[in-house]
């Protein structure tokens, strides 16, 4: 047997096509969740491209069946946050950087949200230039779920969908399909998932704006669009007690599981979610999202729900989270503004801002 056969495979598999650069998540047992390596070796991918001339566009993809990227990888998070956590500080101030890095790469950007996208996902392909679903996505931010709040530019991107929409997926965590992701952003394209394989070969030979301009089609209908009524009316309120007792009264059945699901979620993350989605509203950077969100992600590590919410829904998978405080009632104001204090060990610094190629300008 040689050596090679016993080399562990790669997680990212990066290679040229063409005028092509693809990078492919290459965990598919774990969905493609996301280690610090990974983020380093997609960074040093892009970081050789942006210069090469041979290089005309990025595409980012996932091995396997089931999905792009399930997010980061939480049992890694878990085992760190039990040991203190600095582990994660580290691994999120590099995701981060390369969460900006996308949104603001020289070159079209394509990311094929094919599957599960969630967490982490999201952040490597909800910023990029060219953003295509397929009839099989279901794209979220649930960290609420597990005691978190959305990161990797999660709050910047749902505090601009339309409406209370990103409200109401960045709280409750929700997935969503193709239609959807697209009335709220977090997509630009569908292309039906059978013809991803000529579109990967068309886009190693041609412009990205005429190779997506070809394979595009209507996306199958979503659901939100006819919620849009009851989802602005209850979530438009100050708090999220108010929010639920809204959804509950609200006469609407659809409305009122939502209710019972985020009774469900933690409670100190719901707090700080809705406080951080509404902050992200009135910042003028992708970057000064990822600044807040580095805070509430260090504040998370320091919060027993995050190991608790892990423990509930991945390592022992009981699904039944004992939540510290229990209740809404439980989390102060106080509590959600610590939330929002300096991370320990420095703040991220992300100083250049975020530029955002316009989605009809690069496809």
């Amino acid at each position: 047997m040689s050596v090679t056969a016993d080399l562990p495979e790669p997680e990212v598999l990066v290679h040229t096509e063409g005028r092509a650069g693809f990078l492919t998540l290459n965990r598919p047992r774990a969905i493609n969740a996301l280690t610090h390596g990974m983020v380093r070796r997609i960074d040093e991918a892009l970081t050789a491209w942006a210069d090469d001339p041979a290089i005309g566009t990025v595409v980012l993809g996932g091995a396997g069946e089931r999905g792009l990227c399930a997010g980061g990888d939480i049992r890694a998070i878990h085992a760190d946050a039990v040991a203190g956590g600095s582990a994660s500080l580290a691994f999120w101030r590099d995701e981060y950087r390369l969460n900006a890095r996308i949104a603001r790469y020289p070159k079209p950007f394509v990311a094929l949200m094919d599957g599960i996208v969630m967490g982490g996902g999201v952040g490597l392909s909800g910023h990029a230039s060219v953003r295509v679903v397929t009839e099989r996505s279901r794209v979220a931010m649930p960290e609420t779920g597990i005691g978190l709040v959305p990161d990797v530019g999660g709050t910047w991107l749902l505090g601009r969908a339309p409406g209370e929409l990103g409200t109401h997926l960045a709280l409750t965590g929700t997935p969503v399909g193709a239609a959807d992701a697209l009335l709220t952003g977090l997509a630009d394209h569908h292309v039906p998932a059978a013809e991803l394989p000529a579109l990967t070969a068309a886009l190693a030979e041609e412009d990205a704006a005429a190779v997506l301009a070809r394979f595009a089609r209507p996306a199958p209908e979503g659901e939100l669009a006819a919620r849009r009524d009851w989802i602005d009316a209850c979530y438009g309120a100050g708090t999220v007690e108010e929010i639920v007792q809204r959804l509950t009264d609200s006469g609407v059945p659809e409305a009122k599981e939502t209710a019972t699901l985020l009774l469900t979620r933690s409670p100190t993350a719901l707090k700080a979610t809705l406080a951080a989605v509404r902050r992200a509203r009135a910042l003028d950077s992708l970057e000064a999202a990822l600044t807040m969100e580095f805070r509430l992600s260090s504040a998370a590590l320091r919060s027993p729900d995050l190991v608790e919410g892990i423990r509930a829904q991945v390592v022992d998978k009981d699904r039944n989270p004992r939540w510290n405080p229990p209740t809404l009632a439980g989390v102060t104001p106080e509590d959600t503004a610590r939330w929002f204090a300096p991370a320990e060990g420095g703040d991220l610094d992300l100083t250049t801002p975020a530029v955002r190629q316009d989605p009809e300008e690069t496809a």
